[in-house]
């Protein structure tokens, strides 16, 4: 037995075969139907699709046997392989020198007749064969052999696909893994985005409360000064005062008829109207300053900035300082008539809490309360018989209470313009704002509901009906918070 040479080019042609990743693959249709086609046109019990590796020749696909591979040095295939431009013809192995005492031709199969086209790859490599196999001697005609040529290449075809198939299912992952790695960045973009916006708000709370603060205990500081003079000379005032006058009456007593020159003056200041007005003026003075002393003392409690922990502060006082701020922009104007402000209070606990991020809230509210009702009571836009006439008053109501669960509840409702339904879902967002250039950045809600929520592990929700109005519902646990 001739033992088949190995080809010139074996290394390469080994690693064309192995590119097509088909070696020990399960049968397949497409290539089994070749198979079939191929013993059907040559007449014989046997085809195979046989690949020729290194030391074997194994079957993709069979007609009429059961082996699936067979020794390399035994193959009538690695015969075939050595020229890959010719169809290799066996009419009779047991005449034939290089195959009469091969095991495969004296025992089972018995191979006595052999016709091999080579695949040839496109790059031009044997890397095995279709042939058609027969028991006894027999002949293919031209017509046959050039079926069994064309079904070969078919082979290729099929092998060409598999390889195609594979790239673009390993391209299809590919793009699925990329895509997948996008919408992980994505998604991770999306929260750093969001914690960068978070940050930012933070940031700008904690400067804009610090600079607030600071500006507020600074005037505060300001004006305490010299209404605390003021109000502790008025006594020293009253007393001289009522010294002087005293001794007026005295001389008046002493002296009921001075000279004319007395007598013009005391006419000519109305004397009896000046002492009785001394008294007006001076509780009037007492009252002013008194007030003053008041609104520093509201202003203090609405920066405290001496109160960085949280502490228990009376709700009502934080809301009560946000409307002494806010309480010039209450008064009528030009434009509108005077917003009312409605309290009901409630007897609420103190409230463990971060009492300047608190007042804050308030201070947001009730802002946005009056912008809302600004919109809506405009002279310009108000449609009556007269100007200055209107059905309703603009009106802020202030409703406070505590619910079974421990809860405080604050309600900020206002009579204004209320909220458009297509921005409802985005009032919470970090610098979104509907309000004109100049009149609003988008931080106020933003910010009181990171206090509400974040800090005090409270809800804030509102409700709205554009046109009518809205509310603000505060609720806040009275001491079960985040520390």
């Amino acid at each position: 037995m001739n033992l088949p040479p190995l080809p010139e080019n074996e290394e390469d042609r080994l690693q064309a075969l192995i590119k097509y990743q088909v070696l020990d693959t399960q049968p397949e249709q497409a290539y089994d139907d070749l198979t079939a086609i191929a013993a059907y046109i040559c007449n014989t019990p046997i085809s195979l699709i046989s690949l020729v590796d290194e030391n074997r020749q194994w079957f993709k696909s069979k007609v009429g046997l059961e082996a699936t591979e067979t020794p390399r040095e035994l193959a009538f295939c690695a015969h075939t392989i050595l020229q890959p431009k010719k169809t290799l013809i066996v009419p009779n192995a047991e005449e034939d020198e290089r195959f009469a005492d091969n095991p495969l031709v004296i025992s089972e199969p018995n191979v006595i007749f052999y016709a091999g086209a080579p695949l040839v790859t496109p790059d031009g490599f044997a890397i095995g064969t279709l042939c058609a196999i027969d028991n006894q001697p027999r002949e293919l005609s031209p017509k046959q052999i050039r079926t069994l040529q064309a079904l070969s290449r078919q082979v290729i075809s099929q092998l060409e696909l598999r390889v195609n198939l594979t790239k673009l299912k390993q391209n299809i992952t590919h793009r699925e893994q990329v895509e997948q790695n996008l919408r992980d960045t994505n998604k991770k973009l999306i929260y750093t985005l969001g914690q960068l916006k978070q940050t930012q708000v933070q940031l700008i709370q904690s400067e804009k409360m610090s600079s607030l603060g600071e500006m507020v205990a600074g005037i505060a500081h300001e004006i305490n000064n010299p209404v605390t003079f003021i109000s502790a000379n008025i006594d020293h005032i009253n007393d001289y005062i009522s010294d002087l006058l005293d001794l007026l009456s005295l001389y008046q007593q002493q002296y009921p008829e001075p000279d004319y020159v007395i007598k013009n003056k005391a006419e000519d200041i109305d004397t009896d109207f000046l002492t009785e007005d001394l008294s007006n003026i001076l509780s009037s003075m007492d009252a002013g300053a008194e007030r003053i002393q008041n609104i520093v003392l509201s202003l203090r409690n609405f920066s405290r900035l001496d109160e960085a922990e949280k502490k228990p502060v009376d709700i009502h006082e934080g809301i009560d300082s946000a409307l002494l701020i806010l309480k010039h922009r209450l008064k009528v104007t030009s434009e509108r008539p005077e917003i009312k402000i409605i309290k009901e209070y409630g007897k609420l606990p103190k409230l463990e809490c971060y009492a300047a991020q608190i007042n804050q809230v308030f201070l947001h509210l009730l802002s946005n309360a009056i912008d809302a009702l600004e919109e809506k009571f405009n002279y310009k836009q108000e449609i009556t018989e007269s100007k200055h006439q209107i059905t309703k008053l603009p009106t802020i109501r202030i409703h406070s209470d505590i619910s079974s669960e421990n809860i405080i509840l604050i309600r900020i409702a206002d009579n204004g313009i209320g909220i458009s339904e297509n921005i409802q879902s985005k009032i919470f967002d970090p610098f979104f704002t509907n309000k004109p250039v100049g009149k609003g950045r988008g931080l106020g809600l933003s910010i009181s509901y990171q206090i509400i929520v974040k800090k005090h592990d409270g809800h804030l929700k509102y409700r709205t009906k554009y046109g009518q109005g809205t509310e603000f519902l505060v609720e806040i646990p009275v001491r079960s918070f985040p520390k």
